[in-house]
């Protein structure tokens, strides 16, 4: 299931959200940036350098700006269907400029009807 991450009505992004822990209500999966990404990519990037991927030390400063910056987004999550899911933590893990990798969307998912909906589907 297609999955869009929005920033005030703006498309920041795609993913289907691939792997899923329901008992811990957390879904992740490849990001695909859509043209919005431009807006939050900074945000998404102070994170990959504030916790290196090379596992070398974390600069916790960086990681508070990192968070206050995060959560003071307006990001929503969207199902296939356009309806909005409740989320309590929406993250990109975009190391993209250290690895060449896509970026990897990570989602805590607190609404009981998304885990009943995705269940279905699966």
């Amino acid at each position: 299931m297609r999955h869009t991450v929005r920033l005030q009505g703006v498309i920041v992004g795609h993913s289907e959200l691939e792997h899923a822990d329901a008992a811990l209500g957390r879904a992740w999966g490849v990001f695909r940036p859509g043209l919005g990404y431009d807006l939050v990519q900074p945000v998404f990037r102070l994170f990959a350098q504030a916790v290196p991927s090379d596992g070398s030390s974390r600069d916790t400063a960086l990681l508070e700006r990192y968070y206050k910056a995060r959560d003071a987004l307006p990001l929503e999550l969207q199902d296939d269907g356009g309806r909005s899911i409740r989320t309590s933590a929406i993250h990109i893990a975009d190391y993209s400029v250290e690895e060449g990798a896509p970026p990897v969307l990570d989602v805590l998912i607190s609404e009981e009807g998304y885990w009943l909906r995705r269940n279905n589907i699966s």
